[in-house]
């Protein structure tokens, strides 16, 4: 797929049905996180928080220098396409397994939750990976 840089950023090209799939997903992860947080209270609620906002802070490392509306700066991408890969956050919610201590295992499990749940949302809305120059793939 070619950019032109006077058209701008266009979404995913994901057919629609694949896109519906992540949205049914990011709907059960969302019930899920909400249950977990309320179920646990406390760290199980900032985690879920911040599972939810942290994949974006990646947008911060292409703050400076001039870019194009809907590009997102070049030295940003590895960063954005390593914090938006599901197998990232399942990653994350597996690490729950290695503290005995549930004061640990569970933020660890609803961050890596929230996360997982912000990526399918992206996904399921068009926002997928970015290329290499910093367009949506």
């Amino acid at each position: 797929m070619t950019h032109d840089t006077t058209e701008g950023a266009i979404r995913s090209s994901a057919s629609r049905q694949v896109r519906i799939a992540w949205g049914v997903l990011a709907v059960l992860l969302l019930i899920w996180a909400v249950f977990e947080a309320v179920k646990y209270g406390g760290w199980a609620i900032a985690a879920v928080v911040a599972g939810i906002v942290v994949p974006d802070l990646s947008f911060l490392a292409g703050l400076s220098g001039p870019h194009q509306h809907g590009r997102l700066s070049p030295r940003a991408v590895p960063l954005y396409n390593l914090l938006h890969r599901p197998v990232v956050a399942v990653a994350v919610m597996l690490g729950c397994l290695i503290p005995d201590s549930p004061a640990v295992a569970v933020p660890l499990f609803n961050f890596g939750l929230a996360w997982l749940q912000h990526i399918a949302s992206d996904r399921a809305f068009g926002f997928g990976l970015r290329t290499a120059d910093g367009w949506q793939r």
